[in-house]
């Protein structure tokens, strides 16, 4: 790979660049003022992709208001397509160019995991498994997940309790009880019948249902002859409960394929990208996205985007049916050579996924319908709120609440509502120490100077390069509270940015809120079913969800950590020791003398101490 910049003249001269630029593969990058990253883009002969830009007269306006603020341009050399897909993916992800068309989705994909102990384990799973671990998806989101455990459940009787939880069970749960796990932590299935069952999980997880209820009734039918009726009464359940199932799926599929359906709808300025998963040939649901930047785009080329943004670092099914209008050229190959091997993209499918096709359509015109529908709602609350405030221009809501266990574990959490929704990536928490326990006043007065300080120079300008200062300022409480805001805002220089404070009302009932502002004497009661109040109540919602969240981790941190710590004897060997015997802070305290002297490093004397504290 080969890394080459520019040198571009006072006014930039594109004829002169466009001359040195090689006729190979790589990644480009527009630059604008002040080395300002436009737009990141890959090619498979820079020469020609690069001229393009200079060279047609028919590019949309966004492109045409890039061009026109391009000051340099710098490229990579690579060796293949395939590898400046992924750099520019990695590009556009550490960079995040203005104009390039951004898929929001770096929250990994669920998988449903299979563990390869002696007794296997059903689990919900993100991340990297184990070698000996089976892993399955991925899925388009959690519920796909639990949902699946759940049929596994009911069908195979597989457990999915903790490694800790099993090996200390002296009698069945509840899931036994309620014929969702056949109770092997106690004993009540042998081994042999539980890989039985283990095997038949993986028929069908792979697709394969009909091999499985074949091999079910054969059973049904061989205990039946030979009168071990109760046996037989299993197999005959289990049959049924997979039958069930199977009505259940909505796409029906003759073979067991992997695939990916990607279908597009577009109502300017909206666009939405919809991915459907068939694993196993059963349809595991879709997912919708919404990319950034897309307006005017062709839709080929938010395909292009789409794919080398969500498949860089993700494996690649070996099948993508996508509407021909929607396919860019080379798609097939880049995909092969990102995976390794054949990737088949089919763009005029017959049949079955033809049907798959429409479902992922229909979607994702529902889904741009239902996003068209909450961006309405959404400008209505705002207009509404501008006008019960009295303002003009209120777009973007920084809220901040205080949360704490009887003065422990204080944590302040800034939650963003701006471009008519949540903003996630924005949200911030603030540990606060150092302030007596329980005093919300000084907790609220830190994070806020913490927040802000950083945002406003000394004299209430914004400070360049901070960030961005909000419209209104919603502060999680009564006048206490929102005095303490008004003070630091004063103090900082920002003393016209308006302020509310949001207070529980009579017996914390939702929708009697009282909402305060700085110099007022009375408090600001709207009806309960005001898009006003629906508003500040999501944001103020989302404040307290993030705040609790925040609190309860770092109180838990706090507690595994002191527990342990406070204990002579016990230092950070025998510490770990103890969390990896039992899975944890929760398994120690749950176990006995007898199994704590157990541990390597553990005398009987040290162990009788360690329970002691910890009881």
């Amino acid at each position: 790979m080969t890394d080459t910049t520019d040198p571009a003249g006072p006014g930039f001269d594109p004829a002169a660049l466009l001359k040195t630029l090689p006729n190979r593969p790589g990644v480009y990058r527009m630059l604008g003022e002040g080395g300002e990253v436009l737009y990141v883009g890959k090619a498979r002969d820079l020469k020609k992709r690069v001229s393009s830009y200079f060279q047609k007269s028919d590019l949309s306006p966004r492109i045409r208001h890039m061009v026109a603020r391009i000051r340099d341009i710098q490229i990579t050399v690579t060796r293949s397509e395939a590898e400046a897909l992924l750099l520019e993916n990695n590009q556009i992800k550490g960079l995040n160019p203005r104009y390039n068309i951004l898929f929001r989705d770096d929250k990994s994909y669920p998988y449903l995991l299979l563990t390869g102990h002696a007794w296997p384990r059903l689990a919900y799973f993100r991340g990297t498994p184990d070698k000996r671990d089976r892993v399955f998806g991925p899925f388009p989101n959690a519920y796909a997940v639990r949902e699946s455990i759940q049929i596994l459940q009911k069908v195979f009787r597989l457990r999915t309790c903790e490694d800790t939880v099993f090996a200390n069970r002296s009698r069945p749960c509840l899931l036994h009880q309620i014929k969702r796990c056949s109770g092997p932590c106690v004993g009540l299935i042998s081994q042999a019948d539980y890989a039985r069952d283990v095997n038949n999980a993986l028929l069908f997880l792979q697709g394969k249902d009909d091999e499985l209820a074949r091999e079910l009734t054969a059973k049904m039918e061989a205990a039946s002859q030979a009168l071990r009726f109760e046996e037989a009464a299993f197999y005959r359940d289990q049959i049924q409960a997979l039958t069930r199932v199977r009505e259940k799926q909505f796409v029906e599929s003759r073979s067991a394929q992997d695939a990916d359906v990607i279908a597009l709808a577009i109502k300017a300025p909206v666009v939405c990208v919809y991915l459907m998963m068939i694993r196993g040939g059963r349809s595991l649901g879709g997912r919708a996205f919404f990319p950034s930047a897309a307006e005017g785009i062709e839709a080929a080329e938010v395909v292009e985007a789409f794919v080398s943004q969500h498949y860089a670092g993700r494996p690649v099914p070996p099948l993508l049916v996508l509407d021909a209008a929607t396919v860019p050229e080379g798609l097939e190959d880049w995909l092969s050579d990102a995976a390794g091997r054949t990737v088949q993209v089919l763009t005029n499918p017959v049949g079955e996924r033809r049907a798959w096709l429409a479902m992922a359509q229909s979607n994702a015109e529902l889904a741009l319908t239902a996003r068209e529908g909450q961006r309405a709602s959404q400008e209505k609350r705002l207009a509404a709120l501008n006008e019960v405030l009295g303002e003009e221009g209120i777009n973007r809501i920084e809220c901040f609440d205080v949360s704490h266990t009887l003065g422990e574990a204080t944590v302040v959490s800034c939650v963003v509502y701006d471009k008519g929704a949540m903003q996630p990536s924005e949200y911030r928490r603030f540990n606060i120490t150092g302030i007596t326990p329980g005093d919300d006043y000084a907790a609220m007065r830190e994070a806020l100077t913490r927040r802000y300080s950083k945002l406003a120079g000394g004299d209430g300008k914004l400070a360049a390069g901070e960030g961005v200062l909000p419209d209104l300022l919603l502060i999680d409480g009564g006048k206490g509270q929102l005095n303490v805001a008004v003070e630091v805002m004063a103090e900082l220089g920002l003393g016209d940015l308006p302020l509310v404070g949001v207070a529980k009302g009579e017996a914390r009932k939702p929708g009697l809120e009282q909402l305060f502002r700085p110099g007022a004497e009375q408090a600001l009661t709207l009806p309960s079913d005001h898009p006003a109040l629906h508003l500040i109540q999501h944001v103020r919602d989302e404040a307290h969800r993030f705040a609790i969240t925040g609190h309860r981790a770092k109180r838990a941190r706090q507690r595994t950590s002191s527990s342990l710590e406070g204990i002579p004897g016990v230092g950070p060997k025998r510490r770990q020791s103890l969390l990896q015997r039992f899975g944890g802070l929760r398994g120690v305290v749950a176990a006995g003398v007898e199994e704590l002297a157990q541990v390597e490093g553990i005398s009987r004397e040290l162990a009788e101490r360690i329970y002691r504290e910890l009881h």
